[in-house]
């Protein structure tokens, strides 16, 4: 089976049942777009950018999948909309209205594999939803890097009943970076995608490196996205770091522990993390409909030069396994 382990979705239900409950979340405003559609703001904050078509689309993702032999395809929701910056209660109740459409989709479409938000502005109630998420059969979570909005730290102690619950329910849990990276100098230039992404991501990840997360929760399936973001290339100093301090995580032990997706544009980048992380910690992945993401996965994978057999764990046989397929 060939599984795309990384991809976004807001399905056309949800997006219809924003438009008709948005009165009943006081801290969210509908940004209305003059080509259509319409962006979110949260809590008086900056609104996000308008929801694009492509993420709506379900009969052109279905095209998609079939021109490139995606048999399968696992999402989650577009990352801006997952609204950290609400107050808990609200964000809990927005969260379980996106989980109810996610999952519905994924009833609906057999094709696609949905991943839960979680409200990480609230570690309790964070708590809470992911187990109904695991009650409504959903495997997975896709959390972003920054709880609470810019400067949220995955690492935050007010988060241990999430960590405690995704270990204790086998969930594997997606980080995801978030659009603002925190960092004013990625404004330019495309670099909040280009740069600003892997930069939250390192950031995010090796402090639950060094927290002792990754190595104190190992049922909790860890997934780095955009190919580990730069940790394996820092991975020698990360460890010298640590020798300095050894009541840190282990970060060798640590990506060991991790999966990884795909997504890093380069066949010989993607054989280093492979010779890094072990091939069988690599899941083939697009990021669609995104265009930093990549829309020809199964290319990188076969200009790597991976066995047949390692091949196969890429494109599916790893995925398959780790969201229970």
């Amino acid at each position: 089976m060939i599984i795309d382990c990384h991809a976004h979705i807001a399905p056309p239900d949800l997006m219809a049942a924003i438009e008709t409950e948005a009165a009943t979340f006081p801290s969210l405003k509908l940004v209305p777009d003059p080509a259509g559609g319409f962006g979110l703001g949260f809590a008086g904050g900056k609104p996000t950018r308008p929801v694009a078509k492509p993420l709506i689309d379900i009969g052109a993702r279905l095209k998609w999948m079939d021109e490139q032999g995606v048999e399968r395809q696992v999402f989650g929701g577009w990352l801006d909309m997952f609204g950290y910056e609400l107050p808990a209660e609200e964000g809990a109740r927005w969260a379980r209205l996106i989980n109810r459409h996610l999952a519905a989709l994924a009833k609906s479409q057999p094709r696609f594999v949905a991943l839960a938000t979680v409200p990480l502005q609230d570690g309790a109630r964070a708590a809470d939803v992911l187990r109904e998420a695991h009650a409504m059969g959903m495997r997975g979570a896709m959390i972003g890097t920054q709880p609470k909005g810019v400067g949220g730290v995955l690492d935050d102690p007010q988060l241990e009943p999430f960590w405690k619950a995704a270990d204790e329910l086998g969930m594997a849990l997606f980080i995801h970076p978030v659009f603002e990276s925190g960092d004013k100098r990625n404004a330019d230039y495309g670099m909040a995608n280009a740069i600003g992404r892997i930069t939250d991501t390192l950031i995010a990840v090796s402090r639950i490196i060094y927290s002792g997360h990754i190595l104190k929760y190992r049922n909790a399936r860890i997934v780095a996205g955009i190919g580990g973001a730069g940790l394996p290339w820092a991975l020698g100093r990360l460890t010298k770091s640590w020798t300095l301090d050894k009541s840190l995580g282990n970060p060798a032990e640590s990506l060991a522990q991790l999966y990884y997706d795909t997504i890093v544009h380069d066949a010989a980048t993607l054989r280093f993390l492979a010779d890094k992380v072990g091939v069988g910690r690599l899941m083939m992945g697009s990021d669609a409909p995104f265009p930093i993401g990549d829309l020809k996965p199964m290319d990188v994978v076969r200009e790597a030069g991976f066995s047949a057999s390692e091949t196969a764990s890429i494109n599916g046989g790893l995925a398959e396994k780790l969201f229970g397929l």
